[in-house]
């Protein structure tokens, strides 16, 4: 371990995509990990038979770097049931369903297979569409015909709109207050953790594109399953956990207990305030705390894989869903895994709060339910107000690099484009023309 081209310091997902993007160029790479395990904040604990994400991370089969690096393509991934299913106060009823698109159904090329259908509750979801009154039905077709146009509409397009906090921006879509209010905003806020949608509109007009293009899914077993496939694909020895980087330079970084590597180029890719730790100077960015909480009950409250979004604000939790009818692996045989997530501080009694919000978005009490565990992560997500710049500079100078969501959009396509882009710069200051381009801007973000 004592010698690399370069050393990536930290083993999340743009740490791990930028290995790939330099090893597939014949780059000696050393990924350095302080913790025991890979991935960063998409993490996964496993306890008495469930997989219990730490973070509440939803993606879209459409997010192109799940195409783009050949390890993802073999990705398994759960989608949800098409659209989302909203509680207007009284309610659950389907929302926002998107035409067939090209990435519907696949991501990288395999199905993305999704649980049983129907609905465990006192309506079916075919039963409140058909009994819904006209003018929810005129909203639905606008909205549908608003999500297609948004999903082919070319990335510089949405970049020229004027950029205004999401909140502001949705107003002024030509779409009825109720549906933005029913729809868009609790939407937004679970696919941003933003509840007060203070995050740019152009980042949102992304994600909202993902949203149209493709299907809300998750990684089949948990979210590790993503960051441990990249790092099992990468050549043998070129991941080291449980070393803790304390120095780097462009020729070497110091670890702890381990030696010193030497090294040609160095690429710090940890979360914000670590890589500060180790490059001064670097601007820390504020942050959105995310809490999930996991419980588990003998029946299912839906038999649907559906998210399930609250449109009144009546309680913490901002979006929850049946997680073992999403990817029965999430669960052992017999159990329901209920995983909900809280947008902002949590409240003092989380679990007592979550239950009595559940209770009323399921519409079945939720006492005989176990709390299996609460994940409260203070700094989960990097708050990206406008003006907001998805372009931060990967390259601080010819041998000292640095890459995260915090230098692109906090979300999990951030991630892996940043890698790309600082691995694009590393190749050519070592004068090797990479064997891929790289886009002035996402094609998509979710």
């Amino acid at each position: 371990m004592d010698h690399a081209d370069v050393v990536v310091v930290g083993a999340g997902l743009a740490g791990l995509s930028a290995a790939h993007r330099l090893t597939a160029a014949g780059v000696t790479v050393r990924v350095l990990e302080a913790a025991p395990v890979v991935g960063g904040r998409m993490s996964t604990e496993h306890l008495d038979g469930f997989h219990l994400d730490r973070g509440g991370q939803l993606l879209s089969t459409a997010l192109p770097e799940l195409r783009r690096i050949p390890a993802l393509r073999d990705a398994e991934l759960r989608a949800f049931s098409p659209g989302v299913l909203v509680h207007d106060g009284e309610q659950l009823h389907r929302t926002g369903e998107v035409g067939s698109s090209p990435h519907a159904l696949r991501a990288g090329g395999r199905g993305a297979a999704h649980g049983p259908r129907g609905v465990g509750v006192a309506f079916t979801v075919a039963r409140a569409l058909a009994s819904a009154p006209r003018p929810r039905q005129l909203d639905q077709a606008r909205l549908s015909a608003s999500l297609v146009r948004l999903g082919g509409s070319p990335v510089h397009r949405l970049h020229a709109l004027p950029e205004l906090p999401a909140a502001d921006a949705l107003y002024g879509r030509g779409l009825p207050t109720r549906t933005v209010r029913g729809f868009l905003r609790p939407l937004l806020a679970a696919l941003l953790h933003d509840p007060d949608l203070a995050t740019s509109s152009r980042v949102a007009d992304l994600v909202l594109r993902g949203y149209a293009r493709g299907r809300l899914c998750v990684p089949a077993g948990g979210a590790e399953a993503l960051p441990r496939l990249l790092a099992a694909t990468l050549p043998e020895g070129t991941v080291r956990t449980g070393v803790r980087v304390t120095d780097v330079a462009v020729n070497r970084v110091t670890t702890a207990g381990h030696g010193v590597v030497s090294c040609r180029a160095v690429l710090v890719a940890t979360d914000a305030r670590s890589a500060a730790a180790l490059l001064p100077g670097l601007r820390v960015p504020a942050f959105r705390p995310v809490t999930v909480v996991h419980h588990t009950a003998p029946e299912p409250p839906l038999r649907d894989p559906s998210l399930v979004l609250d449109a009144t604000g009546g309680g913490p939790v901002g979006y929850t869903a049946v997680m073992s009818e999403v990817d029965a692996s999430r669960a052992p045989a017999g159990r329901a895994l209920i995983s909900s997530t809280v947008l902002g501080a949590p409240p003092e009694d989380t679990d007592r709060a979550v239950r009595r919000h559940l209770a009323a978005l399921y519409g079945t009490p939720t006492d005989d339910w176990e709390l299996l565990t609460v994940h409260h992560d203070p700094e989960a997500v990097a708050a990206m107000p406008p003006p907001h710049d998805p372009r931060r500079p990967v390259r601080l100078l010819s041998g000292l690099y640095v890459c995260g969501a915090h230098r692109d959009t906090a979300t999990v396509q951030g991630a892996l484009f940043s890698g790309r882009r600082a691995a694009r710069w590393v190749l050519t200051d070592f004068g090797i023309r990479p064997g891929y381009a790289t886009p002035s801007v996402p094609a998509a973000v979710a």
